[in-house]
């Protein structure tokens, strides 16, 4: 998709010249560069060279601040980066992880900390893609979680396993959160857990797997085993135990993050199906000018554009400081099934032929599908909801 092409839709950017600069920077990455990925053993099937130049650029240090090395740019910004990365086609979720991950360590890691990774994870010296929260017994519930850290001198054994980690393979440290207290233990089921930076490098040597999942998306994803794998006292952010409130304390940021993904997926295939609905002619007449065609385009471009309106509302309340779990779960709920109405729209108007590669649907369209249900589902943001902002009792 050219620049031009990619703004199609758009009336009302902000950070223009930001835009315009990753989309030059996408240009270089077309279809055939990520489909091609996806034909690659799991080894090769990652887009190391994309994911280096947005680390050359500084794109994926955007929330870092200056003293450590980053931009410090805000959140809106960050998302804007994301969902330009998408809306050219490419993938955010090959390197998303960096921006909303290394926030734990800003928020509630030590100076020493912040000094020893913050700048490496800004300049790529060192790679921070993983994140292992969940687990294959667990799933959704993250405060049953079964892995376990356990202490061993000054430091800490893990034993357990996480599954669909993205990236694991291509990442040189993880956000690894990890049982210290055994649940029967604690006053509360989110109490006990706790949040590690596990050099992956040498937990490699000392009994940590990883083995791929070939899954219907190129996401490099995978399972991790621990089998008594030591690591420092030193790995462990904040206070033994507070872990799972320290991951919340960066979620609202993450919804904002991937709900800006799935803007940018949509305005992609949205523009596709636009393009295509006034080029196609069948029976002498643009296959646009037909209502089974225009009025599906036309009520995802609606639902598109309110959840953009939403997904910043969301942004804005976090870079100020206020309460926005209700906003930013909204937007990501909002955004996931704008992208799905653009998805379906761009199929259905592209006919048989968005299941050939060659038009590049249906590498986005399964993008669109994984969008409803990760990192969160839509179920679990209706129990948020009920619960928390409508004040029923717990459905779960």
């Amino acid at each position: 998709m050219s620049n031009d092409e990619a703004k199609l839709i758009l009336d009302d950017e902000d950070f223009p010249e930001l835009r315009n600069e990753v989309r030059k920077l996408c240009e270089k990455y077309p279809a055939e560069y990520w489909l091609a990925l996806e034909d690659e053993p799991p080894e090769s099937s990652y887009p190391t060279e994309f994911v280096q130049e947005l680390t050359d650029a500084g794109y994926l240090a955007a929330l870092i601040p200056e003293e450590y090395g980053g931009s410090g740019l805000s959140l809106r910004a960050g998302s804007v980066i994301l969902e330009t990365v998408c809306e050219m086609g490419c993938q955010g979720s090959a390197c998303h992880a960096q921006m909303y991950t290394m926030g734990t360590v800003l928020r509630h890691g030590s100076d020493e900390q912040k000094k020893q990774y913050l700048p490496k994870i800004a300049t790529g010296e060192l790679r921070l893609q993983a994140f292992g929260v969940t687990e294959p017994t667990t799933g959704s519930d993250t405060t049953q979680l079964r892995t376990k850290a356990e202490r061993d001198g000054n430091g800490y054994v893990i034993n357990g396993q996480k599954v669909w980690i993205s990236r694991a393979g291509h990442s040189d440290v993880m956000l690894l959160l990890a049982r210290t207290t055994p649940t029967e233990e604690c006053e509360k089921r989110t109490d006990g857990v706790s949040v590690f930076l596990v050099d992956m490098r040498e937990a490699k040597k000392d009994g940590m797997e990883i083995k791929p999942i070939d899954a219907m998306i190129n996401h490099n994803t995978t399972e991790i085993f621990f089998d008594n794998v030591h690591i420092p006292g030193d790995a462990m952010i904040g206070e033994e135990g507070k872990g799972f409130r320290y991951i919340l304390d960066g979620m609202n940021a993450e919804r904002c993050l991937v709900s800006a993904e799935s803007i940018g997926n949509a305005r992609f295939l949205l523009n596709k199906a636009i393009k295509y609905a006034n080029e196609r002619v069948v029976f002498d007449r643009p296959i646009g000018q037909n209502q089974g065609i225009q009025f599906p385009i036309a009520d995802a471009y609606i639902k598109l554009q309110s959840s953009d309106l939403m997904v910043r509302k969301a942004t804005a309340m976090f870079e100020a400081g206020l309460r926005c779990g209700a906003e930013a779960n909204c937007g990501k709920y909002l955004s996931a099934e704008a992208l799905w109405a653009c998805a379906e729209a761009c199929f259905t108007t592209h006919g048989g032929f968005a299941f050939a590669k060659e038009y590049d649907v249906e590498r986005k369209w399964r993008e669109a599908r994984l969008s409803r249900n990760a990192p969160i589902s839509p179920n679990m943001i209706m129990n948020f909801i009920g619960q928390h902002v409508l004040g029923m009792p717990r459905s779960y």
